[in-house]
């Protein structure tokens, strides 16, 4: 059955097309799908909630204009329940579908997490996970499989949570507040955030190499 020429158009990497095609509600799904579903490691949480911060602003051209209140909890709603999902799926089985998974960048997320697991403990790894991509995808299942006492989890990661969203959000927002015309530097922007958000994960991959070499050596 052919699909409407919108749905065709929209690029899931591209958090501007996400925005401009689904607007609040579609910041809760990708957000369930990167902190829940396993297949949604590739999605751009970081520079969706920051882009959806900026085009709350009054004033701000784009595709689309969002509610401020709406963007929040459709934010907090879709991290909050993706992790607590993950977390149930990983109860379930978690380690199972990790291993059937030939996805390399699913694994190397999974060994990371285990390292935060067992470097900072669950309450600071579950918080950590929320700012490191792949890592937030693949740390709540990982949790349940190996037995992370549910409240702990439930705790920590509700406070992971709403630090990522409404922080990533809020800075959006009040950067857009503040510089005038702000949308004329949106892709820049937009990518300094992708940056900055990979830039956790390249200091792991650094300091796990420095291990490994120490390990050999």
């Amino acid at each position: 059955m052919p699909q409407p020429p919108g749905l065709l158009a929209v690029n899931l990497l591209d958090a501007s097309s996400l925005l401009g095609a689904f607007g609040a509600l579609g910041i809760a799904v990708v957000l369930f799908a990167e902190t829940g579903l396993l297949i949604g490691f590739f999605l751009p949480g970081d520079s969706l909630l920051f882009t959806a911060g900026l085009l709350c602003v009054p004033g701000v051209d784009g595709t689309v204009h969002l509610s401020l209140p709406q963007v929040l909890l459709a934010s907090v709603a879709g991290a909050l329940l993706g992790a607590q999902t993950g977390f149930l799926i990983g109860r379930r089985g978690g380690r199972a579908l990790l291993e059937r998974s030939r996805n390399r960048r699913l694994h190397d997320g999974a060994r990371r997490g285990e390292e935060l697991l067992n470097r900072y403990g669950h309450a600071k790894a579950v918080v950590l996970a929320r700012f490191i991509p792949v890592v937030r995808t693949v740390l709540n299942p990982l949790a349940g499989a190996l037995g992370v006492p549910t409240r702990t989890f439930t705790v920590w990661q509700t406070v992971g949570g709403l630090v990522w969203t409404v922080g990533l959000v809020m800075a959006g927002y009040a950067l857009g507040s503040s510089v005038p015309n702000v949308d004329r530097y949106l892709l820049p922007m937009v990518a300094a955030v992708v940056a900055l958000s990979l830039l956790p994960l390249a200091l792991e991959v650094l300091r796990s190499r420095r291990a490994a070499r120490a390990d050999h050596r």
